[in-house]
């Protein structure tokens, strides 16, 4: 094969495929493929999102959906491998848009692109009320819809196992690659971490609903999860993600210790989080709260 041959077939296809499709397909297929590049881009362009204590971090996240997500528990191994999970993502969403617009193995990448979409209304937007709040839904049945119009009457979602199919897999795996990689030279400094999150007063529940000697789960604007006590003294509260390996702690009423479900870490909350045993050395950090009125809030 001439050397300038694969670039220019690898065009006529894609051109080819767009002058082929009517124009419903054409809207769906361009809006999911420039969406699903822009969330790469987002990612690509944050220098936060792969970098441990910043308030953007892949892994502060995974921490949050694992309190809120009806499969939270997949996500506590998820948040050991955070910078491997973030990176996944983000190189898959530039694979899968750039493969919807040049028309490369089409099927599965809408396959794909629904399968994501299914994740992260599971991950993130699960109990959204009412329902329709929630874009992942709707993204999901967008991509679902655009895959069963491309397939038509053919069955399955096989891609071409020839040269010429796997050299354009692999041409699209390379402009992810290539995306991401100038993505990088345009991102800001990594915004660090902050307990408050930028939402000072913001309501957390109400002092009733919380027993003397209780503890409430609760999640703050940046995402990070955490976790609320009140005493007889008042209220105080910690972030639940462990200074080990970022896993999401729970706390035990029996031993009446934090503890981490990945290594086993704990810490206790009635001496300022600090570690009662295992593989670190760090207390859990503070998150400042009080209580206004009837209610418990961030400071």
């Amino acid at each position: 094969m001439h050397p300038m041959s694969m670039p220019r077939s690898f065009i006529q296809t894609a051109v080819q495929s767009w002058r082929s499709q009517n124009g419903a397909i054409r809207i769906m297929r361009i809006w999911l493929g420039i969406t699903w590049i822009y969330a790469g881009w987002v990612k690509a362009t944050d220098s936060g999102f792969l970098t441990s204590g910043s308030s953007t971090f892949i892994g502060t996240q995974l921490s949050a959906y694992s309190t809120q997500s009806p499969v939270g528990f997949t996500f506590n191994k998820l948040i050991e491998h955070a910078v491997l999970v973030g990176a996944f993502v983000m190189l898959s969403e530039f694979a899968i848009g750039l493969a919807t617009l040049l028309w490369v193995a089409p099927r599965l990448s809408a396959a794909a692109g629904f399968a994501m979409s299914i994740g992260l209304w599971l991950a993130s937007s699960f109990h959204s009320t009412p329902y329709f709040l929630a874009s992942d839904t709707a993204y999901a049945v967008l991509w679902l819809t655009y895959l069963l119009l491309i397939t038509g009457k053919r069955k399955g979602f096989q891609m071409s196992v020839e040269r010429r199919g796997f050299l354009r897999v692999g041409i699209t795996g390379a402009l992810a690659v290539a995306f991401a990689g100038v993505g990088k030279y345009f991102a800001k400094a990594a915004p660090a971490t902050t307990n408050s999150a930028a939402a000072t007063g913001t309501k957390i529940v109400k002092l009733t609903s919380i027993k003397v000697g209780g503890s409430k789960n609760f999640v703050t604007k940046n995402g990070t999860p955490a976790i609320l006590f009140r005493t007889k003294k008042g209220v105080f509260a910690y972030s639940a993600i462990c200074t080990h390996r970022g896993c999401t702690v729970v706390y035990s009423s029996a031993s009446k210790s934090m503890q981490c479900p990945c290594h086993g870490a704990q810490y206790d909350p009635l001496n300022s989080a600090k570690v009662l045993s295992g593989p670190t050395q760090t207390p859990l950090p503070k998150i400042k709260v009080a209580i206004s009125g009837a209610w418990v809030v961030l400071v």
